[in-house]
């Protein structure tokens, strides 16, 4: 019998602890964890199965869940749902029977599973953002880890035949993990849509931003900032005309949230 073939079933290599938060079942894990987690799914995942799903919550996403039954019902459909936000981690040590035990932002743990998939010859595939952006964050990448196998990439900005033909064309690489940077809810709703579609692929990791902080256009915060729960307060003062409305009505709905639908 193969490696592949004795692979743990999907429910005993995803039976991790969760918590509610704001609604959501969020796992607790922290990011050595998540990014271990990632490649042995991507690992033990089976061909002809659709690909493990997994995705990340903060602030933004438990306001829209809240106010959107469609769009929880999008991250209700994920395998893992990691705590991308400050915020949530502070609320779980206040709310939840468990806290979580750090923060995993997926601009951090995609450093963490690209060092590991490079010792792992594990495999990536990069979707999403502008045909530049996309670019940018493929090159800073391949700086980065010399020895990471990228077996494709491509812009977001897809549909009709030309999406028909990346699809196909993605499924043929197998990549064993597709990092799919669309933003909220297109990501999630790519995922529902397309993902039985991609039957060779071992994990589907949502990515929002990720690929414009790989290439430099959005600076992080600093660690204090990010670590106080605030860096949606220096997303907003980098850019206050595109993110201030933004947080100004969905800040008061996900605090109103955790409050009320965590434990």
């Amino acid at each position: 019998m193969t490696k592949l073939e004795a692979a743990p079933p999907r429910q005993d290599l995803l039976a991790l602890p969760t918590v509610q938060l704001g609604g959501l079942p969020v796992t607790v894990i922290d990011r050595r964890g998540a990014a271990r987690l990632m490649i042995a799914a991507a690992r033990q995942h089976r061909h002809g199965s659709r690909p493990y799903y997994f995705t990340s919550a903060n602030g933004e996403v438990i306001a829209q869940a809240r106010a959107k039954s469609e769009i929880a019902a999008l991250f209700r459909e994920a395998d893992q749902i990691f705590a991308d936000g400050q915020p949530l981690v502070l609320a779980s040590r206040l709310l939840c029977r468990t806290p979580l035990p750090e923060r995993v932002a997926t601009t951090d743990l995609f450093h963490d599973v690209a060092k590991l998939a490079e010792n792992e010859a594990a495999t990536f595939y990069l979707l999403g953002s502008t045909e530049a952006g996309n670019a940018n964050a493929v090159a800073a990448i391949k700086a980065s880890y010399p020895r990471l196998r990228i077996v494709g990439n491509s812009h977001g900005y897809l549909s009709g035949q030309a999406l028909e033909k990346k699809l196909d064309e993605i499924n043929a690489l197998a990549p064993d993990i597709l990092w799919l940077g669309l933003g909220v809810p297109r990501e999630q709703i790519f995922v529902r849509d397309f993902a039985s579609r991609l039957s060779n692929v071992g994990v589907i990791k949502t990515s929002g931003g990720l690929f414009d902080h790989i290439a430099g256009k959005v600076r992080r915060a600093p660690l204090w900032v990010q670590k106080a729960g605030f860096e949606w307060l220096w997303r907003m003062l980098m850019e206050p005309r595109r993110l201030f409305w933004r947080y100004f009505t969905t800040n008061p709905r996900a605090l109103y949230a955790l409050l009320r639908y965590s434990q």
